[in-house]
């Protein structure tokens, strides 16, 4: 059967809002990732680039591959713990730590690990170490208030409002409330952005410990357990049962390909591809793989111009974009302390891990997601009966 005769406007306004949550509820970490390894204009615009054909590609490859929407995204929480654990890690040690987080994950792809090496680890855990990564992106949302009192109590009320009516679209109605309010204050400043390309620009990787431990490990820890479990998890809850060893790497083998140029980290999606695996893409469920495909097509256009992109979101004052990036995060938080603390013999232990890995501890180069990880594993060990 051919894509064409399976082509219909639900599938792709259903990829159309894929990509429209995923984009706006996360993008603006990315870039506070970007930020934090000092990155140059076009260095940022060639994360965009990297990151929308690592994206569109996939979803479009596998998809088709498949005949099941196979969505795929960056990784959100990954890009999270970039913010605060690359504190004395540059941009070429950060370029190789991705392409080792990228190996490891098609390595679990090729042997058959994934589901056994996660095991190893207890889910209390890493959603523990999760949760202490995001924390203070939450605390951001609130501490704009201090600034930007209008603009960041209005963002809150929308998000509020629209959890309670219209969940799905809460994250979009907060940034176009941030934005009207910013261009009402003059804050936000648009006149200068254009329609431009990006230009992929390369930087050669190397390696350190301090790379590995404190970027490596934890974002292929972060990528496995928090987006790529929950993925397959959204695939089977609808139906869909495609081969997981081969999907996971493929994810592996883009961000290794891209990294150079900015793909810190490929994974499945599973907010955003519920939402292309819903009645509302097609009441046929062996058709709505049409939706994941146009949402690889938008994600490469935005790749394209992720000049533009980069741009757009440089003219955003800080507080928007802490408010909406802290709103975004705000479920995956919970999350991840409910499950840190839903085995009564693991709570300690996960506690220990949230305390270490938000306190921003950094020792011998090495960030806290690592020592917030150990710290758990540690205290798991001693408290074992």
């Amino acid at each position: 059967m051919k894509l064409w005769d399976d082509v219909s406007l639900s599938a792709l306004v259903a990829g159309f809002v894929t990509v429209l949550v995923g984009f706006t509820s996360s993008a603006v970490i990315v870039f506070q990732a970007a930020q934090a390894l000092h990155a140059t204009p076009e260095q940022t615009a060639s994360w965009m680039w990297a990151l929308g054909l690592a994206m569109g590609l996939t979803c479009i490859g596998l998809s088709l591959r498949y005949r099941v929407p196979v969505v795929t995204a960056w990784s959100t929480p990954g890009a999270a713990m970039l913010v605060t654990s690359v504190a004395g890690v540059s941009m070429p040690e950060a370029i190789g730590a991705f392409m080792v987080s990228g190996v490891l994950i098609l390595l679990m792809g090729l042997t058959g690990w994934f589901e056994r090496a996660m095991q190893r680890i207890p889910l209390g855990l890493a959603s523990a170490m999760l949760a202490g990564v995001l924390l203070r992106f939450g605390f951001g949302a609130f501490t704009a208030l201090q600034t930007q009192l209008l603009m960041a109590i209005s963002m809150i009320a929308t998000y509020l409002l629209l959890r309670r009516w219209q969940p799905r679209y809460a994250i979009v109605g907060v940034l176009l409330v941030g934005l009207l309010i910013g261009m009402a204050q003059g804050v936000v400043h648009l006149g200068s952005i254009r329609f431009e390309l990006a230009a992929p620009v390369w930087t050669t990787p190397t390696l350190s410990w301090a790379s590995l431990l404190s970027v490596a490990l934890p974002l292929f820890m972060v990528t496995m357990a928090s987006q790529n479990v929950p993925g397959v998890t959204v695939l089977h809850a609808n139906g869909y049962r495609p081969p997981i060893s081969p999907i996971i790497s493929w994810t592996g083998i883009t961000t290794i390909i891209l990294a150079p140029f900015g793909a810190f980290a490929i994974n499945l999606a599973a907010i955003t591809a519920a939402i292309c695996m819903g009645k509302d893409a097609h009441e046929d469920a062996s058709k709505r793989y049409v939706a994941a495909v146009a949402a690889g097509v938008m994600y490469v256009l935005i790749g394209l111009f992720g000049a533009t992109v980069a741009a757009l979101f440089a003219a955003f004052p800080k507080e928007l974009v802490l408010v909406v990036a802290g709103l975004a995060l705000l479920n995956i938080i919970g999350n991840g302390l409910a499950l840190a603390v839903r085995e009564e013999r693991h709570r300690e232990a996960a506690i220990i891990t949230f305390v270490v890995t938000a306190s921003g501890l950094t020792l011998f180069g090495i960030g806290s997601a690592f020592w917030g990880l150990i710290a758990g594993g540690i205290a798991t060990l001693a408290l074992r009966k």
